[in-house]
């Protein structure tokens, strides 16, 4: 309990902090374009991080936002009910991940569909002889390789999940633990979203410096980042949304208060 504890202090004080969210958008843009410049001007060997099959990739960026859903769902239940007291105001704040569902739903949609407009089929990744196929399952399914306009919903979904998880565990400086459950339980879900910040920061890091294209990162990053201002930086400030988290726009940075 006490080194769950400390651990989640730390990671308040280290990462998930006021500086670090302040400026984790600009962070992001930093690495998807020096890691895009890295990879055009001076690529780097081959590595196990480059290899699709990496174990976070497998596990984790393919799930990137079921793992970001069912992380932030208790913590945000958990934290605005302490805060609020209010089952309404909070079913109104969980509603932010239905939109944020909406937005990974249609944005990647949109990627695959300029995919597809912009694609056409080849024998193989070498794209010299292309194979009269109409659209990238069926030219998968006859062992072709499907070449378009690739933005990359790695960049959007790291960057957009990154963000929404700074702005939910802001709450966490204002939550005053009386009860042993509820520190054990928030402390808990609190150190985990911190990890998976950190994996989502080094899988987008991975992402700038081995895949794709300097325009179809930067585009796949803007949309992330725009998606999080829409939303979190305008509609959330307006009477009729899921609202910003408790507290987190008018309480200044300070340490967590553990009151026993």
């Amino acid at each position: 309990m006490e080194r769950l504890e400390n651990c989640a202090q730390m990671f308040q004080r280290k990462f998930l902090n006021e500086a670090f969210r302040r400026h984790c958008p600009v962070l992001l843009a930093c690495i998807a374009l020096g890691g895009s410049l890295l990879k055009e001007l001076s690529p780097l060997p081959d590595s196990y991080w480059n290899n699709k099959r990496n174990v976070l990739n497998v596990y984790f960026v393919k799930f990137c936002w079921g793992w970001t859903l069912w992380l932030l769902l208790p913590f945000i239940t958990l934290t605005n009910y302490k805060l609020t007291g209010s089952i309404t105001k909070v079913l109104r704040r969980l509603s932010s991940l239905l939109v944020g569902t909406l937005f990974w739903y249609l944005c990647t949609n949109l990627f695959l569909y300029i995919e597809h407009i912009t694609g056409s089929c080849y024998k193989s990744e070498a794209l010299l002889d292309s194979i009269e196929h109409q659209d990238r399952k069926e030219c998968r399914l006859h062992g072709g390789f499907w070449h378009g306009f690739d933005i990359s919903g790695h960049c959007f979904l790291l960057s957009y999940c990154i963000l929404i998880i700074l702005e939910e565990t802001s709450v966490i400086r204002s939550i005053q633990f009386e009860r042993h459950w509820h520190r054990m339980a928030i402390n808990a879900q609190f150190t985990a979203l911190s990890i998976l910040v950190i994996i989502w920061v080094w899988m987008f890091l991975c992402t700038a410096v081995y895949f794709h294209n300097i325009f179809q990162k930067v585009i796949g990053t803007a949309f992330g980042m725009l998606a999080w201002y829409i939303t979190y930086r305008w509609w959330y400030l307006q009477p009729i949304s899921p609202g910003l988290p408790p507290a987190s726009a008018s309480h200044s940075e300070k340490e967590p208060v553990y009151k026993n």
